[in-house]
């Protein structure tokens, strides 16, 4: 059976939210170890899953990009970073709670690009690289399990590894937004193809890009038995009409990060 559906970003990021849910290592974790959810747009979908009720979406990211360039949300305009510990939700510095977790336990962050090889980056515009920086080399010394979630409208057709070298924070002459660097990142990349996988069993196929009312969507073709497309086909039913999430920009004049030429005057 096949089975051709479209999706928008905002629908592809509930989607890989409840596909992350399902996950076998975010399900044994949540209950018996520690699931850390890092500060995303993707990760804000991925929280209201795990926690069962909507929250501030906009306020639950960390940088952003729109139309006006790359930005930050204010730290005091964003939620606390959450994390599960043993199926209790609480909040915390995640740079200290990675040196509690070992390889039972799951972290995930999302990512603002990812290639043609399944490699998966983030940008960085803070100058000491940001929560990205301060964890990964932990997450990679303990062997902690680090899902991927990103949707397919991230995808470039760059190497993220030649794009990382080639980017920097000090090393660009004009940016329209604040300027950042790019950090390849391993580890298990959830986009809607191993989303609908989860959650359905059926394979999905990427079969367009785009639309004229939704840049960013996803036509999909979904190929599998009568049962798995039938039950890919109700996700994709369930997810449809989903909110987007809003740019929270603060006061350029009044931002610490003083490398953005916003906070110099720009426009």
């Amino acid at each position: 059976m096949k089975a051709q559906v479209t999706l928008t970003v905002a629908e592809s990021k509930r989607l890989i939210a409840k596909a992350v849910k399902e996950h076998p290592l975010v399900r044994d974790a949540i209950k018996n170890g520690i699931v850390a959810v890092a500060l995303g747009s993707t990760n804000a979908y991925v929280l209201e899953e795990l926690l069962g009720k909507k929250i501030e979406r906009e306020r639950y990211v960390a940088g952003l990009v729109d139309r006006a360039g790359a930005c930050v949300v204010p730290g005091d305009k964003r939620l606390e970073t959450v994390y599960f510990e043993k199926g209790s939700a609480k909040t915390g510095d995640l740079s200290e709670l990675v040196t509690r977790m070992d390889n039972n336990d799951v972290f995930i962050k999302g990512a603002n690009a990812i290639d043609i090889y399944g490699i998966a980056g983030v940008m960085m515009a803070s100058l000491t690289g940001g929560t990205i920086a301060q964890v990964l080399g932990v997450i990679k010394a303990r062997g902690i399990n680090f899902l991927v979630p990103v949707g397919l409208e991230k995808l470039i057709p760059d190497s993220v590894e030649e794009v990382s070298m080639a980017a920097g924070i000090y090393g660009v002459d004009y940016s329209s937004g604040i300027p950042v660097g790019l950090m390849p990142v391993s580890g298990e990349v959830i986009t809607e193809i191993e989303a609908f996988k989860i959650l359905s069993g059926a394979d999905a196929l990427s079969l367009g890009a785009g639309s004229l009312d939704e840049p960013g969507a996803r036509t999909f073709l979904l190929i599998g038995d009568d049962e798995e497309v039938e039950k890919a086909v109700a996700v994709f039913e369930e997810v449809k009409g989903e909110k987007g999430v809003g740019s929270l920009r603060g006061n350029c004049s009044e931002c610490s990060y003083t490398h953005c030429p916003r906070n110099k005057g720009g426009k």
